[in-house]
């Protein structure tokens, strides 16, 4: 018999998270959100049974074994923790809280419930990153001493593009910083280790004011002495575009939208994943705006809840990437946190907490 599972979250929890469930195993049993009719709708279009205005409602549900946590980042805290006091398992997006308290609070409820729990970094399971850390942890660039990430897309570059309300808020979990920083975080900590320290700047690039961040520009040092620079910025018209390099003393592996790729002083060629780390094929590029990602996400998401299950089954993870846990949530908020302080301070060097 299936695990059950909900999905709290009409928008990206309807569009990813209901069939990455589905495509690991689980019966999705019900959604849960605010607007009952618009969740209604939603679970009407998707052929999930239920709609719930509540994680309660959802939980009395017969066979709950699993809760998908896809509301507005103000709201994760909440739900995860009635989750996991509820001896649920869980699956949490990113940005994983509001702030590091928040996240504490996640990870101890978790822990003290005894539940598998996980944060939604999906692209840890993408190729090119699994076929980078492989690389780097196999001593291809030798110890590494520098990373470097710089892109821009115009996704947030029309100040009367649709977005979801709380995209701007900060006080909701809004800003560029956490919906896509946070990836670039659990990146960089997944490949090189914790951060150290930190200086940093936000900023709005498109035409608008007053609001959260598009934009932001971070240099890092890890404690493995790595050195580190990442900007983004989701407010730049034109075509978007990104490349991520680590360098070390024999060599350097980059990352474009062709792959992954390896440089040295005696050649130069593409890096191939190795087992486990293959993906199955990705859905087709939509035209619809509502899935313009879909393709690039839901694979790797579905490889998560893959492994979810079979954490909750306690079997062998039947990939070689261990998954973000909520151990690793509360590692990354410290380093939104002294990004944010960082930022606020004019850049000023901060030092990132052990978590």
């Amino acid at each position: 018999m299936a695990t059950g599972a909900v999905v709290v979250g009409t928008g990206f929890g309807a569009r990813v998270h209901v069939p990455a469930l589905r495509n690991a195993g689980f019966d999705v049993v019900a959604m849960v959100g605010r607007d009952a009719e618009r969740t209604g709708r939603r679970a009407e279009r998707l052929g999930v049974p239920r709609a719930c205005t509540s994680l309660a409602e959802a939980l009395a549900l017969p066979g709950v074994e699993v809760v998908s946590v896809a509301s507005p980042p103000a709201s994760h805290a909440e739900l995860a923790v009635e989750a996991a006091e509820a001896g649920r398992h869980i699956v949490c997006e990113k940005p994983f809280a509001i702030d590091s308290q928040e996240a504490r609070r996640m990870r101890d409820a978790a822990a003290g419930a005894g539940v598998v729990a996980l944060v939604g970094h999906e692209f840890r399971f993408a190729e090119d990153r699994a076929t980078v850390r492989d690389a780097i942890a196999a001593g291809l660039v030798g110890v590494p001493r520098l990373f470097s990430h710089l892109s821009s897309t115009p996704l947030l570059a029309n100040p009367s593009a649709p977005t979801p309300e709380w995209w701007f808020d900060l006080a909701r979990g809004g800003g560029w910083l956490g919906a896509s920083g946070s990836h670039l975080v659990d990146q960089v900590r997944s490949w090189l280790g914790d951060f150290a320290e930190v200086s940093a700047a936000l900023s709005i690039v498109s035409d608008r004011s007053g609001v959260a961040e598009d934009t932001f520009t971070v240099r890092f040092t890890t404690t493995a002495e790595v050195a580190g620079i990442v900007q983004q910025s989701a407010g730049c018209w034109g075509p978007a575009v990104g490349i991520t390099r680590v360098a070390g003393p024999a060599g350097t592996i980059w990352t474009d939208d062709r792959g992954a790729w390896f440089a040295s002083g005696e050649e130069e060629r593409r890096l191939e994943p190795g087992d486990g780390i293959r993906l199955p094929p990705p859905p087709d590029a939509s035209d619809d705006p509502r899935h313009r990602f879909t393709h690039i996400e839901l694979a790797p998401f579905t490889r998560l809840c893959e492994v979810l299950a079979d954490l909750i089954a306690d079997r062998p993870p039947r990939s070689p990437v261990a998954p973000a846990t909520f151990d690793d949530g509360v590692a990354e908020m410290l380093v939104l946190d002294a990004v944010r302080q960082s930022a606020a301070g004019g850049g000023l060097s901060v030092t990132v907490p052990s978590a």
